[in-house]
């Protein structure tokens, strides 16, 4: 596995491969990998010619200096959890690699993040929306890897490669889970036991709601009540928002006719946690 940190290097190493009729797979991370990142690996290698994993904490996207310094960090660990789920390479550049002195240009996308994460973050899709433009610049892949866990990001990054004819395929894969139903996500390892513990909330939260639909529920304001209710009954919990939306626009609704979605966040103590559910009825 190459480790490559120049910019200009990665996208000789991506024309070399691409010159030796080779197909490229990328999956954009910013390390503290878990089994979420190692499944999204794992497929890339198994449709690709060349698995390229990407590991770049962007400053751009933290809307808090202090979530951006507690961010976890470990590149070894990260290293070697990447050559053993298949990754061929890893683009590991320096802050100062991605944004030099003078950088001055930025990627919004509009209309999708107006709510949800993008109003309680603010910038934090330009930031997301900006250091994947550059990664795929770089890395030139033929698909690229996300995760569902990040749904509202899913659905910025389609219309960006769209918008943008970029010409790849974006795959999105189902959020990877505890056994006990938490969603993975490298902020977890920052959760107190007690922290952790109640933070099953949103997951369980998240499920009733979708029994419910299930069972015939289509009031949109109701089941984003109840969701909500049941968040707020656990100590730690400080909910950001609860949404039933339109899965595509992300619109709340009033009413679910066909497809839903649910979306989460809250903070439990210093951490923030976000997570998401189909309600398709």
């Amino acid at each position: 596995m190459q480790i490559i940190h120049e910019p200009k290097a990665m996208q000789q190493y991506v024309e070399e491969m691409r010159r030796a009729g080779r197909s490229i797979g990328l999956v954009p991370t910013m390390g503290a990998l878990h089994e979420g990142h190692l499944s999204l690996i794992r497929r890339c290698r198994a449709d690709n010619d060349v698995a390229v994993m990407t590991l770049f904490v962007n400053p751009k996207q933290f809307d808090r200096q202090d979530d951006l310094a507690r961010y976890p960090r470990d590149f070894d660990r990260d290293a070697d959890l990447a050559r053993a789920a298949g990754a061929d390479a890893i683009f590991h550049p320096a802050a100062d690699e991605m944004y030099p002195s003078g950088y001055a240009t930025y990627v919004t996308v509009e209309g999708l993040t107006n709510r949800w994460e993008g109003a309680t973050r603010p910038g934090h899709f330009r930031g997301v929306a900006t250091v994947c433009a550059k990664l795929f610049a770089v890395c030139r892949p033929h698909r690229a890897y996300f995760g569902q866990k990040d749904y509202q990001q899913s659905l910025v990054i389609r219309r960006l490669v769209a918008d943008l004819n970029l010409g790849f395929e974006v795959v999105v894969l189902p959020t990877v889970r505890e056994a006990d139903g938490l969603a993975l996500s490298s902020r977890n390892v920052l959760l107190s036991p007690e922290a952790r513990r109640q933070a099953l909330v949103l997951s369980q939260a998240l499920v009733a709601a979708r029994a419910a639909v299930r069972s015939g529920e289509r009031d949109a304001e109701k089941l984003r009540g109840d969701i909500e209710a049941r968040i707020r009954g656990v100590p730690l919990a400080v909910v950001d928002y609860v949404a039933v939306c339109d899965p595509d626009t992300l619109e709340p609704l009033t009413r679910i006719s066909e497809r839903a979605v649910a979306l989460v966040a809250a903070r439990f103590g210093a951490v923030r946690l976000i997570d998401n559910i189909g309600l398709d009825a």
